[in-house]
């Protein structure tokens, strides 16, 4: 069974040493999707939502939230980020949302793409939920990782 890395031989929670780790380039993409009415899908397909394009701002806030997953994330390391791209598709019942962030360095950058996506989602709910308070986040899972000691996985 393999060692849950955030646990010390005690039991207790800490911060993993990555100072060893040799800095590789890193990349991880995550996704998600938010379901609503049509009401509120047609506001934000056709931008007029009162708070103004959402679409956008969620862009803008998955990226600010990979920047802060530290801040949010206790055990997570400060890593500086190399790319971070948010994209957001309209289907027929709500907003696919997937977010790609890599880096090169000692630790992968999951936690930042899961963190973007989820943020995305929520402002988007944040920017409609005044015509649909019902709205669903669902499916937010890593969907790939690339670099480091494990290698390449996909969901």
């Amino acid at each position: 069974m393999t060692r849950l890395t955030h646990l010390d031989d005690s039991g207790a929670a800490h911060m993993v040493d990555v100072s060893t780790k040799p800095a590789t380039r890193r990349e991880a993409t995550a996704e998600g999707r938010i379901l609503m009415s049509a009401a509120a899908l047609a506001a934000i397909r056709e931008g007029s939502l009162a708070k103004g394009d959402a679409l956008a701002v969620a862009r803008v806030a998955g990226i600010m939230a990979a920047k802060k997953t530290p801040d949010l994330i206790p055990l997570c390391h400060p890593i500086a980020l190399a790319k971070v791209s948010i994209d957001l598709l309209i289907d027929d019942d709500g907003i696919a949302c997937a977010a790609t962030v890599a880096t090169t360095g000692p630790t992968g950058v999951e936690m930042e793409a899961l963190t973007a996506v989820a943020a995305a989602l929520l402002t988007l709910y944040d920017m409609a939920k005044a015509l649909d308070r019902g709205m669903t986040i669902e499916g937010v899972r890593l969907r790939a990782k690339s670099g480091g000691r494990s290698g390449d996985w996909r969901a």
